[in-house]
């Protein structure tokens, strides 16, 4: 596991040792390309951020401020090791990291955010739940993006935001709400 681009590039992160599934480095790297114009000076939330990578590819690409969330206590002191790895002494970007629930911690966000990046187990059911929170408490910014990983057989039937694009890697889909 390595940062793709940014600040940090070409950066080793430390890998999970616990029952997390890493999103794999091409498909980090198509997210980020596709929104390499839309990171800097933003808002990005992180959910069920597993050893912060993708949150942490924010960072390197300045976001403003980036929220890392998971309910597992191993992710979370791993998202910590990662980021406390890095040399954030030029960086700016404000960091948070809670250890809760998705959906609680849905509930407690006040803020919007530009992007965020959900990523749950495949077969949890929560895309749906945390779409429909996301839409209830209004987090998503006014130009704002969701990205959903997801099992490319496992369509997540929503009606809370518009499908902008779905994006495959061989078993892997992206899908990008607006």
């Amino acid at each position: 596991m390595r940062i793709i681009s940014g600040q940090f590039k070409g950066k080793k992160l430390f890998p999970p040792k616990h029952d997390i599934r890493p999103t794999l480095d091409i498909i980090k790297q198509a997210l980020f390309t596709k929104l390499q114009f839309q990171i800097e000076n933003t808002a990005v939330l992180d959910l069920f951020c597993g050893s912060g990578a993708l949150g942490i590819e924010a960072i390197s690409r300045n976001a403003k401020k980036v929220v890392f969330c998971d309910s597992n206590a191993k992710s979370i002191a791993l998202t910590k090791n990662n980021i406390s790895s890095l040399n954030l002494k030029n960086n700016n970007t404000q960091i948070e990291v809670f250890q809760k629930d998705c959906l609680v911690a849905l509930k407690k966000f006040e803020e919007k955010f530009d992007l965020i990046i959900l990523d749950p187990p495949y077969e949890s059911g929560l895309y749906y739940q945390c779409l429909q929170k996301i839409k209830e408490k209004n987090l998503l910014a006014e130009n704002g993006i969701i990205v959903c990983e997801r099992l490319k057989t496992k369509k997540i039937e929503q009606n809370f935001f518009a499908l902008d694009c779905t994006k495959n890697y061989g078993t892997i889909s992206l899908d990008y709400f607006v």
